[in-house]
């Protein structure tokens, strides 16, 4: 027993210290490609380019209110920004069951006909910041839990439809963030590789997506997320809002 309870004790220290491994890699090649100029940026949605917040709480405390749950707060709701509906339904309510989850989810998306986009905007510095790396010759997508249809549903309010080069949404993956499938998938189809590209996300699942699929990541500080809890992740920098992204670092001495 005490044999195998040792073996079992090796095995996770060898498999800690590659993950570490991989993260300082990771890390280290952010930071040396901080200063090239990615081909590609990849965003995600909420919180990053776009503030839904005011649309997801409606819809949300519309669901749940049916359901009696009439004591969770705003903060509560905005927490769960950027996972999938069924992991926010089971964080606020503690339901496992997934078709329960799948119902709510349901309930969730009529909601949000009526809701959503009439309750979005856009930051302020995300057109500017947009139109800018378009000229520098960027490609652009993004990759969302939302579904895509949503997405294009908005931007085609501020931007020509087919904009964007890549939209990718929970409609076009198995797998939600931090599996690295959607950011994959964008990968491949714009024929780019990882290492020119950079992906951009306000929350630690956008993190943990960056590093899953190899990419650089710059966190944002403009969702729920702190500073201190992105930094915990490999990254090329960690801004407070969008045009600190094509702004030339300052200059000092």
């Amino acid at each position: 027993m005490r044999s195998s309870a040792a073996s079992d004790v090796y095995k996770r220290q060898i498999l800690y210290k590659s993950i570490f491994v991989f993260i300082t890699i990771l890390s280290y090649l952010c930071q040396k490609f901080r200063q090239m100029k990615y081909t590609t940026y990849l965003f995600d949605f909420d919180y990053t380019l776009a503030d839904s917040s005011r649309g997801i709480v409606i819809c949300f405390r519309n669901v749940l209110q049916r359901h009696g749950y009439k004591d969770i707060t705003d903060t509560a709701i905005k927490r769960t920004i950027g996972k999938t509906l069924e992991d926010s339904f089971s964080i606020l309510t503690g339901i496992t069951d997934m078709d329960q989850l799948i119902a709510l989810k349901e309930e969730y998306s009529e909601e949000e006909n009526q809701h959503m986009n009439r309750n979005t905007r856009l930051f302020t510095d995300t057109l500017p910041t947009l139109h800018k790396l378009r000229r520098q010759g960027a490609r652009i997508g993004i990759i969302s839990t939302k579904n895509r249809f949503r997405i294009e549903e908005f931007m085609k309010m501020h931007l020509p439809q087919g904009w964007f080069d890549i939209i990718i949404g929970m409609e076009d993956v198995s797998r939600a963030k931090p599996d690295p499938e959607g950011l994959l998938l964008a990968i491949e189809k714009l024929k780019v590789s990882p290492e020119e590209t950079l992906y951009i996300g306000d929350s630690t699942v956008d993190a943990q997506t960056a590093v899953s699929a190899g990419v650089c990541f710059a966190g944002i500080t403009s969702g729920m997320t702190k500073f201190g809890e992105l930094a915990q992740y490999p990254h090329v920098s960690i801004i407070s809002n969008l045009k600190e992204l094509v702004s030339p670092p300052p200059k000092y001495g």
